[in-house]
């Protein structure tokens, strides 16, 4: 079965409603592991071979996050920064995370509206995405559109029930595709 890492990045997931929502979500599948990033190192001490070892394990890695000024919260990069070093996720020789699929599942306070050139942002949503998906591309992981979740602290029961379908029935299309790719000969 394809192997799934969540790497979990809340300041606060005790205020969360959507990343919480989220969390629950993959928390709840098979073949997936969790990796809270704010429970795991408060302290900001990462331990870098154990966060390598997990990836290593993984197929499709997931980094679910909030959006921070217009990024993601300050673990996460500081994840990024000593977890995908040179030598092993990138630079001469580095393959470890070599055709890996690699899916930015966030969570946005504005609504799609406020992302646009007219909206409280100046750009559309998509304008932020790329400092995220360059990180996976440098390190020759397979990038996958992110799961954008707006103003989602304002859902109905409704609308946050339709979000967990939305997102099921877009990791089952990952996974499947994610699985032909790396089980290629």
């Amino acid at each position: 079965m394809l192997s799934t890492l969540v790497i979990h990045a809340h300041p606060r997931p005790g205020q969360s409603v959507v990343t919480a929502d989220l969390h629950r979500f993959f928390a709840s599948r098979d073949a997936v592991e969790v990796r809270s990033l704010y429970e795991l190192y408060p302290d900001f001490d990462i331990d870098v071979a154990a966060e390598q070892q997990a990836l290593l394990r993984a197929d499709l890695v997931v980094w679910l996050t909030p959006v921070y000024w217009y990024s993601v919260p300050a673990l996460m990069k500081h994840w990024f920064d000593q977890v995908l070093a040179h030598g092993w996720a990138y630079g001469e020789g580095a393959s470890n995370l070599h055709g890996k699929a690699a899916w930015w599942v966030t969570s946005a306070g504005g609504d799609t509206a406020s992302y646009s050139e007219t909206g409280a942002h100046g750009r559309p949503f998509e304008e932020f995405v790329a400092p995220i998906e360059h990180v996976a591309r440098f390190c020759g992981m397979h990038w996958l559109p992110p799961f954008v979740v707006h103003a989602g602290h304002a859902a109905s029961a409704e609308q946050r029930k339709a979000t967990g379908e939305a997102l099921a029935k877009r990791f089952a299309e990952y996974q499947a595709s994610t699985h032909s790719t790396t089980n290629k000969p």
